[in-house]
């Protein structure tokens, strides 16, 4: 049932969240999706199948991988506590891993001679100190970080689907990393990973870990995407400063300057996690006055634009109680006049 609603039509992460928390469970939510879909303007809605369903679930076990639903207690917590965790992970290696301390380590794919040793270093520093290291399996610094952890367990997080490799370079990797650690991804079986996968990738990196280490970034590349993502997500985020004329260390000069925590090696990295705590508690939601509905659809549509923003800074905006924004932005969302990119930000569609 679970991925019968996550795999409908304009249900993503975050909508799920809503769905299941508003109907209370999952076959509720799954039973109202259609009409929830006639009102915001949708016809002919039908949810996914429970043929499609089967078949995924067939081909994910066919490959020896596991299912691992949001509400199964071996789903990782920290990632449990985003607003847009994965409804559903397929998972093909040590489970156990799940439940040990992480840390992302992520990186510019031409990375540099300096850049590897650094990520290699960081790897087996974080390893001895008892951190499982996460990575995204790419050229360059993953998959450097990756192989220096692989004897102490590291957990490859990819975009596209369980059964699919890619870079189709790193194969002998990928099937190492399935018998001495554990893959990890929430696309279907049988998914070739394109561009847009990548951002919501990211955000489960840094969402199973403490803390995200930046070793080498470009200032515009997914590993400054993925230190965003974990500053929304209230992680640690940790850079490897470089020179000022190398432009694979201009990302990470900049989140240094923006008041990361620099890095010259692991012994850094695990002071900076002794003085963080996780979860951070939220501040209660002010009661305020409310609009009709129809009303309240106008002003968040006025109110967004392309420039994605965050839902809490939307609901500031609007000085409208969160429950009755929320319930707007999902019947906006199934009528496809708004979008939710990667950390659960908002857009016009």
């Amino acid at each position: 049932m679970l991925l019968r609603l996550i795999r409908s039509r304009r249900v993503g992460p975050t909508t799920f969240h809503r769905l299941l928390a508003e109907h209370g469970s999952v076959e509720a939510a799954l039973e109202a999706l259609p009409e929830i879909a006639r009102e915001a303007g949708v016809k002919g809605y039908r949810v996914f199948s429970v043929e499609a369903a089967q078949t995924e679930l067939a081909r994910g076990r066919e490959f020896g991988a596991t299912p691992i639903s949001v509400l199964d207690p071996r789903y990782p917590e920290l990632l449990r506590e985003l607003p847009d965790a994965p409804p559903m992970l397929w998972a093909k290696g040590d489970l156990d891993l799940l439940h040990k301390p992480k840390v992302s380590l992520v990186g510019a794919r031409n990375a540099s001679s300096l850049g590897t040793r650094m990520a290699r270093r960081l790897a087996d520093g974080l390893a001895e100190a008892g951190f499982v290291t996460v990575s995204g399996l790419a050229r360059g610094i993953d998959t450097v970080a990756h192989m220096a952890a692989l004897p102490h367990g590291t957990v490859a997080v990819i975009a596209g689907g369980i059964d699919i490799c890619y870079p189709a370079e790193n194969q002998t990797l990928f099937a190492d990393i399935q018998e001495r650690g554990l893959i990890l991804t929430e696309s279907p079986p049988g998914i070739t990973p394109q561009a847009r996968h990548f951002p919501a990738r990211n955000r489960i990196i840094s969402g199973l870990s403490r803390a995200v280490v930046v070793v080498e970034a470009a200032a515009r590349s997914g590993s400054l995407i993925t230190a965003r993502n974990a500053l929304d997500q209230g992680r640690e985020v940790l850079a490897v400063p470089g020179h000022p004329f190398d432009g694979r260390a201009s990302g990470c000069n900049i989140l240094i300057r923006d008041g990361a925590t620099l890095v010259r090696g692991p012994e850094d990295v695990v002071l900076a996690l002794e003085t963080t705590t996780l979860p951070l508690d939220q501040p209660e939601t002010p009661v305020l006055p409310t609009l009709p509905e129809g009303g309240l659809h106008q002003r968040i549509l006025k109110q967004l634009g392309p420039s994605p923003m965050a839902e809490d800074q939307l609901i500031r905006d609007l000085n409208h109680p969160a429950p009755a924004v929320s319930a707007a932005l999902l019947s906006l969302e199934l009528d496809g006049k708004i979008i939710r990119q990667a950390g659960g930000l908002l857009a016009i569609a």
